[in-house]
Formats: structure tokens, C-alpha cells, sequence
């Protein structure tokens, strides 16, 4: 193998890059960016960016001592074996890494909506939060908490619309995610739930009900897809993301994919899982530069992810699909600090959701990973360290 190319110059591709070059890879490497940037952190652009606390989220990585081909803005459109057509041309390879991450859903209607996806978005959105702005964010999911958060800071009169019965059901369910309702309101934040949008207007956004919200700027939070369209007509299996094994290969020989489009096996969950988070971005690409080099290695981790929203650390570790029954750690209505833990039925932890308890959630994702049983008398008491809960 003498050539290698990276398709997706995020922190995958990056982190690709790193790993290849550390497993002893000594040929060519090709990183392709649509961007026009060089390699970015995504996550603190609805935080730190969009708090106006930073204007740039390089990646700290030396991609000149790599000895990396840097393609910026070009675009991939099309793949052939050995072959990746862009939009300057072909570029043969003899190894790709596909990490090209995923574009965000727009609602229908003529009206302008904002995303959150890339800096040139955060740093556009960021000047229209002004004092006295009507925000309108639909989707109160994760990154949609996180911008009614800066919004509000701002000074920004804020609505967030969300079609399910609590913030964050998709991702932890309406009993847990319904725990986050009083922090809107302590925010000055206008919460509608269990509203759906019939369509982003240039004034405003008009409700499935019919009614009107208007609005200054509006932000579309509903979720992603994964950019894999270039793909189609290729030998590569897509559903759902580039389909790939506990390895990250792909249907097609010498390929891989890693991050927010690889749709993967999981052993630990006996599953397949795609998951839309910074941890998968930074940790799949040592598993996918040793596949592609020949060596056996498996991706199985435990999916984690963090938010913070509210003034609170939000984190998660864990898969919940798997659990049986949610059990509280303190009690978020009386409580600053609590956690939420998702079981088994066997009393073995599956996921754990935790609110400015990070000790809880360390020891949670070892306990996730270990598998071991927990004495639940034990464990819905605060005090009591998760560590201590494992049964012998």
C-alpha cells in the first residue's frame, strides 16, 4: 500500500491521518476537506464559538510533520474501485478512509434557517444573537439546548420547539429527558413541546396547529444525515452510513469509514450503532488504520457524549436500548446534582445519564464496559460511590 486517502477532513479524518502515520505507515497520504479550513473540533461551536469565547477550533496537529497532501475545499462526488472522484478531478488510492461526517436536515419552507455544523454557521449565527432578538430553535435536542443557552445569555428573547413530550427524548427517552423542563423556564426560555413545524416562513415559523411564532432568526436542530450520497453507485454498502464492521471495513476492499458515517457492529451491544458524537470521531481512526494496514483490531467501545446547557455538565455513557428499567441517583426536583441509570435485567448497567457528577459518570462507563451487577439499594443512594454498588 503506498497511497492513502482520507475523504473528510474533520477530526476523524485528522485523527485517521495521526493514527496511520503511528501504526508505521511510511507511504503517501492525501487528506481531502470540502471545507475550505483547515481540520476543526465541531463541538465547541455551540459552546465556546457560540458564546463568543472563541473564533477558531483548530485541530493541535502538525499535519506538515505528517507529510500529508492538505486538498481543501474539494468535494468527493463519486468512487471506483482504486479511484475517488472529486470535484478537482480523480485521485487514485490504494487505501481510503471515508470520514466525511454527516449535513444537517432543513425543514421545508422559504423562510432563512440557520445550522449548526460548521464554523462559517456558528460565527454567522453567533452575530444575529443580539440583545432583544426573537430566537426561535426547533429541535431541543442537544445542540438546540446548547444554542438556547448562548441565545439567552445574549440577552435573546428565546422559543424552542420541540415535537416530542420532553427535551431530549429522542436521545434518553421523555421520562429522562423530561428532568431538563425547569431549566428552560429558569433560563427565560419559552419551552413548546409536542409542537410540530409545518414550515419555516421569512417572518417566523408556522405550527402543524396553525399557529404562528415569529421569529428574527430561526435555527433548525432536528438532526443529521450522513454524507454519504457520493457513494451511491458504488461498491460500498450504505444504510443508514457507510456499513462496516467491528473492524470499520466496508463492503469494498482496502476501505474503511470512520466517525459520524459509520453505521458499525457492535459486539458489546449486539447491534449495529451510528453514533453522532466527538468521542467516536477521536477514537474509531486507530481502529481503522490498523484494519487497513492488515492488523486485527476492534472497535467496541462504550458510546459517551457531554453537553453542557443551563449552567450544567450534561454526560452519558452507555447504550439504553438494552435496559429494562431507569432508576434516579437523587432527585433532580429538590437536587442540583443527580443522575440517571438505565438497567438490565439482570441489574447490570447498560447506560447512565449525569448531571455535574462526572465521578459518576468515570465509574459508570467502567462499570458499563465491566458488565458487572449492581446493588441497586445501594445505587439510588448519591452517597453511595457507583464503585461501591458493584456486587461481589
Amino acid at each position: 500500500m503506498d497511497h492513502v486517502v482520507v475523504v473528510g477532513a474533520g477530526l476523524a479524518g485528522v485523527r485517521s491521518v495521526e493514527a496511520l502515520r503511528a501504526h508505521g505507515f511510511a507511504g503517501r497520504i492525501t487528506l481531502v476537506g470540502e471545507e475550505p479550513h483547515r481540520p476543526y473540533d465541531r463541538p465547541p461551536l455551540s459552546k465556546a464559538v457560540l458564546l463568543g469565547q472563541a473564533d477558531s477550533t483548530v485541530v493541535d496537529s502538525d499535519l506538515e510533520a505528517l507529510d500529508v497532501r492538505l486538498c481543501l475545499g474539494i468535494a468527493a462526488k463519486g468512487l471506483r474501485d482504486g479511484v475517488v472522484e472529486t470535484t478537482e478531478g480523480e485521485l487514485d488510492y490504494d487505501g481510503l478512509v471515508i470520514a466525511t461526517g454527516a449535513s444537517p436536515v432543513r425543514l421545508r419552507g422559504e423562510g432563512r434557517q440557520h445550522v449548526l455544523r460548521t464554523i462559517d454557521d456558528a460565527l454567522a449565527l453567533r452575530a444575529q444573537l443580539v440583545p432583544g432578538a426573537r430566537i426561535v430553535v426547533i429541535g431541543a435536542g442537544w445542540i438546540g439546548a446548547e444554542v438556547a443557552t448562548a441565545a439567552a445569555k445574549a440577552g435573546c428573547a428565546v422559543t424552542v420547539i420541540e415535537a416530542g413530550e420532553a427535551p431530549l427524548s429522542a436521545a434518553l427517552g421523555v421520562a429522562a429527558g423530561g428532568h431538563t423542563i425547569p431549566w428552560y423556564g429558569k433560563a427565560g426560555v419559552e419551552l413548546r413541546l409536542g409542537a410540530m413545524v409545518g414550515s419555516v416562513d421569512p417572518d417566523g415559523v408556522t405550527l402543524m396547529s396553525g399557529a404562528r411564532i415569529e421569529a428574527d432568526v430561526i435555527l433548525t436542530c432536528v438532526g443529521v444525515r450522513p454524507a454519504v450520497d457520493w457513494l451511491k453507485g458504488s461498491a460500498v454498502a450504505v444504510e443508514d452510513g457507510v456499513v462496516v464492521d467491528e473492524h470499520l471495513r466496508t463492503s469494498l476492499a482496502n476501505v474503511v469509514a470512520v466517525g459520524d458515517c459509520a453505521n458499525w457492529w457492535s459486539r458489546r451491544f449486539g447491534r449495529r450503532m451510528r453514533v453522532e458524537h466527538w468521542d467516536t470521531a477521536l477514537g474509531a481512526p486507530d481502529t481503522a488504520a490498523a484494519t487497513l494496514l492488515g492488523e486485527v483490531a476492534v472497535y467496541d467501545p462504550v458510546p459517551y457524549f457531554w453537553s453542557e446547557q443551563f449552567g450544567h455538565m450534561v454526560q452519558f455513557a452507555g447504550h439504553r436500548g438494552t435496559a429494562e428499567r431507569l432508576l434516579l441517583r437523587g432527585d433532580p426536583l429538590v437536587d442540583e446534582k443527580w443522575a440517571v441509570c438505565w438497567l438490565a435485567a439482570d441489574d447490570r448497567l447498560a447506560a447512565i445519564l449525569t448531571v455535574d457528577r462526572p465521578r459518576d459518570l468515570v465509574q459508570g462507563r467502567r462499570v458499563v464496559e465491566g458488565g458487572q451487577r449492581l446493588d441497586v439499594t445501594r445505587l439510588i443512594n448519591p452517597a453511595v460511590t457507583l464503585r461501591d454498588c458493584i456486587m461481589a
